[in-house]
């Protein structure tokens, strides 16, 4: 029997350029697929009223280090500098699966209550070989779609971040792969999260870019951001160790120079952008109209719950406000107009979804309300007084609205939040990560004393 969902009447943005915004919109689900998107649709189905709602596509969040939920917060003034210290140093090496298990589940249950649908964690948290399961494990019972990109361990900062002789470990890499990822069709798929060069030997590099090449599956690696990365030319290295390809994520970028940018865009790869940690934590301007000159379809990602919200309203504004700023001032300085690249409110929501989508290799089962697409879908009360009244939907997602006013979130036409609650068992995730934060804490102080 099949199974149907209506969602009747909302104003629906879908982000697909032949269907466009509908004002009074129709969407209907069959069995987890988007079958139809029309002004208005006659369906047996269970019907979901949409009125003085906004439909969107879910959120993509293209890079986010999910198992640091436990620890949100303990580095509200960190540089990135101190982030490899206060966190890599001191509380990754204590982490047990346990925790891992604990961030993980309550951290997509954090990204489904605020309209993310999709992730990519990046997870470089893989100590033992029961670490990376216990974080599949919690990503799979939430119902979220995510890209699992197995990292590296993190015991220790010198023998990981400064020219590192370790790799990542192959055997276990592929008895995961095998496991839990042997179709690449499934809610969950595999990447692989590199440190890359500058961080590691080029031995290093070469082998895991030939580990996750071997497996069929895409990279994503950190580039010059800060005052440590911004100096490595990393992408030059890549390219001079013959390793680039349209498989990799770029994620920061703040720092490349004009011919990495070309390389970048010339070898297909994508670009992955964290504005709220870039422009706080030090790492450079957000370059987001840069990636956009050079051809490329940048997306964002929250990052770090240790020192920024996790929600993607709040990096949809850093990026707009940052950058148009930056061009604002120098072409004021120039005395010249504004380029044509300028940021729009509606480039940022389809940099959230649609280009997050392109970019975490899923832009065929999500990122926009397109017929024969998964059903990824958020719908926004626009009835609120922070919301109403509509006059740009697109502008009222991303400079309005804020995570109260997600109510209803599909993720491949399942129903994960209903009337503005979590269908999940939020309680146990609380429970579980509190735990592990007093866990974890204890653990740290355990160690200074001893």
């Amino acid at each position: 029997m099949t199974d149907r969902i209506l969602l009747r009447a909302g104003h629906v943005v879908s982000m697909d350029p032949d269907i466009g915004d509908l004002p009074r919109g129709d969407v209907l689900i069959e069995d987890g697929t988007i079958t139809a998107v029309r002004p208005e649709i006659s369906a047996d189905a269970e019907v979901l009223d949409m009125t003085g709602r906004i439909v969107i596509p879910g959120f993509v969040d293209t890079h986010r280090h999910t198992w640091e939920a436990s620890i949100r917060g303990v580095a509200p003034d960190a540089t990135l500098d101190d982030y490899f210290v206060d966190i890599l140093d001191t509380f990754a090496p204590l982490y047990t699966p346990e925790d891992v298990y604990a961030a993980n589940l309550a951290g997509a249950l954090e990204c489904l209550n605020a309209g993310i649908t999709t992730l990519v964690d990046w997870s470089h948290i893989n100590n033992t070989p029961e670490h990376p399961d216990a974080a599949i494990q919690a990503l799979a019972e939430t119902g979220i779609r995510a890209q699992y990109a197995y990292g590296s361990a993190n015991t220790s900062l010198a023998d990981y971040w400064f020219e590192s002789k370790i790799a990542i470990p192959g055997d276990d890499v592929r008895r995961v792969r095998a496991r839990y990822f042997s179709s690449d069709d499934g809610l969950l798929t595999m990447g692989l999260a590199t440190r890359g060069p500058g961080f590691c030997v080029n031995d290093v590099v070469t082998s895991e870019w030939a580990l996750a090449r071997e497996l069929g599956i895409p990279i994503t690696v950190h580039v010059a951001m800060g005052r440590l990365a911004g100096r490595f030319g990393m992408v030059k290295q890549l390219k001079d160790l013959g390793l680039l390809g349209p498989d990799t994520t770029y994620i920061h970028c703040c720092y490349l120079h004009e011919d990495e940018w070309r390389m970048v865009a010339d070898s297909g790869g994508t670009v992955s952008i964290a504005p709220q940690v870039e422009t706080q934590m030090g790492h450079g301007w957000p370059p987001v109209m840069q990636a956009v000159e050079h051809g490329l379809r940048p997306s964002l990602s929250i990052d770090v719950v240790t020192t920024v919200p996790g929600d993607m309203f709040t990096q949809i504004r850093a990026a707009f406000g940052a950058e148009r700023a930056r061009v604002n001032a120098d072409c004021w300085q120039a005395n010249m107009a504004v380029p044509e690249t300028m940021l729009t409110a509606r480039r940022m929501l389809e940099m959230a979804t649609l280009n997050g989508a392109h970019v975490a290799g899923l832009e065929h089962r999500t990122g926009s309300l397109t017929p024969g697409k998964r059903a990824d879908v958020v719908a926004l009360d626009a009835t609120a007084l922070n919301m109403t009244p509509v006059h740009d939907a697109a502008a009222a997602v991303t400079l309005c609205a804020d995570v109260s006013n997600v109510e209803t979130v599909l993720v491949d036409g399942v129903i994960r939040k209903r009337d503005g609650k979590l269908t999940a068992d939020v309680t146990r995730a609380r429970r579980l990560v509190e735990e592990s934060r007093d866990r974890l804490l204890a653990a740290k102080e355990a160690k200074a004393t001893a």
